[in-house]
């Protein structure tokens, strides 16, 4: 209690600025890492440290001592490395501005006709990707596909997405109101997915883990709807619970910066 009082008494103004600096910084860290591969990897580094203090202090060991003070310079250099992802889509967010930002109103005809083309490709069991365009542009992946620039649609979400036709694999791309590509070829995640997840999730996901766009996802075995936004991934969506989760996190770039969108 004695030594409780002695902190306080020593407390100041730049002491609690210090240590709110300190824990909103942790704050923001846990945030960005939160449902990525990174919580076990920062778990994983966690325990072989504490363990480690924990063996050396306890059982006096002088040169394994040595050597866990002389490798936290190199964990230190090793945590970008192993962090890039998260770091870079962290350092992206803040150039963004995205960390508050909110769908516009004028978003909602776009949401709308995504919501009912996936609820229709859903229903008919048709795997589809749809990857709808950001602040970061995806002209990278736009050159990969067939170029359309066709009046987005839930009707033809549904027909490019239908079973055997020709533009059905890979994923649409679009850009404010306008379907711009199908047929897109997108990176593929490298995260540890479950097993009835297939290559149209990894490609969600990919696409999301590097730029600040968001896919929507139907499994063509089960019918079963998901949005990937920031790598990471929500499953088994309803049309009502599909429009409220792109209603967070679509941010169409053009209508931000114009008013409107198309």
């Amino acid at each position: 209690m004695s030594t409780l009082t002695e902190l306080l008494a020593h407390l100041t103004l730049s002491s609690v600025v210090d240590i709110a600096l300190v824990a909103l910084l942790f704050f923001a860290l846990f945030y960005l890492i939160k449902g990525t591969r990174a919580v076990q990897l920062l778990r994983g580094i966690m325990l072989v440290v504490l363990l480690a203090v924990i063996a050396s202090n306890l059982f006096h060991l002088t040169a394994f001592s040595w050597l866990i003070r002389n490798s936290i310079p190199a964990l230190l250099v090793a945590i970008p490395v192993i962090f890039q992802p998260e770091l870079r889509r962290a350092l992206e967010r803040i150039g963004r501005g995205t960390f508050l930002a909110r769908s516009p109103a004028t978003a909602l005809p776009v949401i709308s006709a995504i919501v009912r083309g996936a609820s229709m490709a859903a229903k008919n069991r048709c795997g589809a990707l749809i990857v709808l365009e950001g602040e970061t542009g995806l002209q990278e992946f736009v050159d990969t596909g067939v170029r359309l620039d066709a009046q987005l649609s839930a009707d033809l979400i549904a027909t490019i997405f239908a079973n055997h036709t020709a533009l059905h694999d890979g994923a649409i791309i679009v850009r404010d109101d306008r379907i711009v590509a199908a047929t897109c070829m997108l990176p593929l995640s490298e995260s540890s997915l479950e097993r009835e997840l297939g290559t149209r999730h990894r490609a969600a996901l990919g696409v999301t883990e590097g730029t600040d766009a968001t896919a929507v996802v139907v499994s063509e075995e089960t019918g079963q709807i998901a949005v990937a936004h920031n790598g990471r991934l929500v499953r088994r969506l309803d049309e009502g619970e599909l429009n409220r989760v792109l209603l967070r996190l679509y941010h169409p770039a053009h209508a931000r910066k114009n008013g409107r969108v198309g």
